[in-house]
């Protein structure tokens, strides 16, 4: 038997407590009495950073749930056999999704790889340990030029090749025998500002034509809420999603789902299995818990109630700053299929006010505390998404105190 059939087919027997703790001799320290928890950051040096900018990877993504902490804790002390977990949560998360199958990956990158792959091999175990040097013909994956973009990347891990097309016409010729998959990127047209030359339903029409499996990557796309569900509904076949942004889960998990064969494909490319394309992009159980945590508070959310409370904020914000002469503040609301939410543009008369957006941006960025906001020659940008309740003055104050200083 092999080591890693082995391991799938392990069995955790029940034990005793008293078994537990004489066997276990950690047991004896968890149930000593916890001190207070250091203080990472200033041990490190590492400065606190209040995220003003929205969700983006490079200032840690979200802030997790506390729902989300609590499975992270209750999960951590306990061992489990991880096809199980994978197994179990994913079917979990499927029902949720009113979809075949799912799995939590390592953020929607992960999933670009992993889904990609699923479609390259199947279930063939030759092709999966053959990737990214797949034997034969070069394999291809269609996507719409102005869709290519720099996460495509996750997709040529696998090693295949991107053909490039415009319009139904000319995706209708690209699909040939050796075309695997067709990729969408759903945030193109907020990205370049170019509208899609295919529409979504034309694509999978297209794709389900040829029996070619449809991705979308919509890794940033909730709110709305609904669209956890509008992609299947027009008929693609793999669908993801950031764990780590407005869903507020792990920064490093994000979910796959779709076709029931398709992700049953994807698990084989994914640890604990040993040597796959996917082994290095491992989710712990705790993480992959977590994820799953997040997912069921997002979807009980009272998003109308938490819609209002950013609006509400934006308007707190734009009060106080307001009261430095010819500032403007205006909820403005992204209106793409990204980084949907409400946000605050803050402007003023830089001819009275001797400061620029940028130079604002940088002035809150070098101080205490340190603020990370947006912003361009036109406007200073606010994302009141990412801030805690307890920010929302300090922000407002500290923008005014930059804005005040120029005047």
């Amino acid at each position: 038997m092999k080591r890693r059939d082995a391991l799938k087919g392990i069995t955790l027997l029940p034990l005793a407590g008293g078994a537990i703790s004489s066997m276990i001799p950690w047991k004896a320290a968890e149930a000593a009495t916890v001190s207070a928890p250091p203080d990472l950051f200033a041990e490190l040096g590492i400065q606190r950073v209040i995220n003003a900018r929205g969700t983006v990877t490079v200032l840690s993504g979200t802030l997790m749930l506390p729902e989300v902490m609590a499975a992270i804790n209750a999960t951590s002390h306990d061992f489990a056999n991880m096809h199980e977990v994978i197994d179990k949560v994913g079917e979990k998360i499927a029902g949720m999704l009113h979809v075949g199958g799912a799995m939590v990956t390592s953020g929607a990158a992960g999933a670009l790889t992993l889904g990609t792959a699923a479609c390259v091999t199947g279930t063939d175990r030759d092709l999966i340990k053959s990737l990214p040097h797949i034997p034969g013909p070069t394999r291809e994956v269609i996507m719409q030029k102005s869709h290519r973009y720099v996460f495509d990347h996750a997709v040529r891990l696998t090693g295949v090749k991107i053909i490039e097309v415009e319009g139904p016409d000319a995706m209708e010729k690209a699909i040939n025998a050796n075309t695997v998959m067709a990729l969408f990127f759903n945030a193109a047209s907020d990205w370049y500002g170019v509208p899609d030359s295919i529409s979504h339903e034309q694509f999978v029409a297209i794709a389900k034509k040829h029996k070619v499996p449809t991705f979308i990557d919509a890794a940033a796309d909730v709110p709305p809420v609904e669209n956890l569900f509008r992609f299947q509904k027009i008929g693609f076949d793999l669908v993801t999603f950031s764990g780590g942004k407005m869903i507020r889960g792990p920064q490093s998990t994000g979910l796959l789902f779709g076709r029931k064969d398709l992700i049953e494909a994807a698990k084989l490319h994914f640890d604990p299995y040993e040597c796959p394309i996917g082994r290095p992009m491992k989710v712990n159980k705790e993480e992959i818990f977590g994820m799953y945590a997040a997912l069921k508070a997002y979807l009980a959310r009272d998003h109308k109630k938490e819609w209002q409370d950013w609006i509400d904020q934006t308007k707190q914000i734009a009060k106080v700053v307001e009261s430095v002469p010819t500032v403007k503040g205006e909820t403005q609301i992204h209106t793409g299929e990204s980084n949907h939410f409400p946000g605050l543009v803050i402007t003023w008369d830089q001819s009275k006010v001797k400061i620029t957006p940028r130079d604002v941006v940088k002035a809150l960025a070098q101080g205490n505390p340190r603020i990370e906001a947006g912003g361009g020659k036109d406007g200073l940008e606010i994302a009141v998404v990412t801030l805690r309740p307890d920010q929302i003055d300090i922000v407002a104050r500290r923008v005014k105190e930059v804005l005040s200083q120029a005047v």
